[in-house]
């Protein structure tokens, strides 16, 4: 598994298309500065090891299933957190504030999809196997092993790729917020 940092990074990652997506330029910064952070999600269990007895790192939540239900409870909360911010402060577009309650488990769910697959590149040979598709398919699904157990190069190397990207797809995106609002004076 790479480090936090390599897990933040892959959440990103896989945030970024979020950009080409949401037209609304803030409501897509919101959603990736939001949803950035669960890319640890998954990384719960080792706090609930130490409480919980069967609970092990790389067990029940290293799986799409229990992702999915946790992103099926918490991303409503989002989803409504986005609806508020938008009705405040213009952070989201009224578009994706119809929308936020899919907006919201997107924004849970991604980035814990992306930890384990994070942890799929570099976790096989020094720890716990993952079973992401538990209880579908028993045991691991194809490992593969690419990036080196805590690697610095690997964990940095993702985080460093992750802001760029996203760097990169900000100043794309420059100039589509005022469009889209223009539009919508147009009409309105």
């Amino acid at each position: 598994m790479v480090d936090v940092v390599g897990h933040l990074g892959m959440a990103l990652l896989w945030l970024a298309p979020v950009w080409y997506y949401v037209e609304h330029r803030r409501t897509a910064a919101l959603v990736v500065a939001v949803g950035f952070w669960f890319g640890m999600l998954p990384d719960v269990d080792l706090v609930l090891s130490e409480w919980a007895a069967g609970i092990h790192h790389h067990g029940l939540l290293h799986t799409v299933l229990v992702v999915t239900v946790l992103a099926a409870a918490l991303g409503p909360l989002v989803g409504m957190l986005f609806r508020r911010i938008g009705d405040r402060t213009g952070w989201v577009s009224v578009r994706a504030q119809e929308k936020a309650l899919q907006i919201g488990f997107l924004t849970v769910w991604v980035p814990s999809l992306a930890h384990i697959f994070a942890d799929m590149l570099s976790a096989p040979d020094v720890s716990t196997r993952i079973e992401p598709l538990w209880p579908l398919v028993k045991g691991p699904v194809v490992m593969m092993d690419v990036l080196w157990y805590q690697s610095w190069w690997a964990t940095w190397g993702l985080l460093v790729l992750g802001v760029s990207v996203n760097v990169l797809a900000w100043n794309w995106t420059d100039g589509r917020e005022e469009s889209s609002d223009e539009v919508a004076d147009a009409t309105g």
